[in-house]
């Protein structure tokens, strides 16, 4: 959650609005104190229901008016693979889409993040494959 908060707070200080996920909100604000129209209470996407579904369970979001800049899953506690796949997801249902992804983790997943991005079936996407729209960012990168 502090990872987030700090995400969330580097987007507001480069002029983004921030979406986080409702199930992580409260969490997160107890380390990012956001203030009055950073934080998002709707995505303002004109998506597909399905893709909507996926985009709002990303961790951090960075948003320029109607339009995500910036997509960021936060690797902790869960696995790599699944924000690898959540990424994969939003990828594969919005093939024209064109934002900068990023998984964070700490430094000893760095080689496992790298490890799986590299998966065959990331890299048969319409389009790019996912080792070339999504980066590796450490928790010290984000600090």
């Amino acid at each position: 959650m502090q990872i987030q908060g700090l995400i969330a707070k580097i987007g507001t200080l480069m002029g983004y609005k921030i979406w986080l996920p409702k199930s992580d909100r409260g969490r997160v604000l107890k380390v990012w104190k956001a203030e009055p129209g950073d934080l998002l209470e709707e995505l303002p996407l004109g998506y597909d229901p399905t893709t909507t579904k996926t985009i709002e369970q990303i961790d951090v979001l960075w948003l320029r008016k109607r339009s995500i800049v910036r997509a960021f899953e936060v690797e902790h506690t869960t696995s790599v693979y699944s924000g690898l796949l959540r990424m994969a997801d939003l990828v594969a249902l919005q093939p024209n889409i064109n934002i900068q992804l990023h998984i964070v983790a700490p430094a000893e997943k760095r080689e496992k993040v790298l490890q799986e991005i590299m998966r065959p079936v990331f890299s048969l996407l319409e389009g790019r494959a996912l080792a070339e729209m999504c980066t590796y960012l450490s928790y010290d990168d984000i600090k």
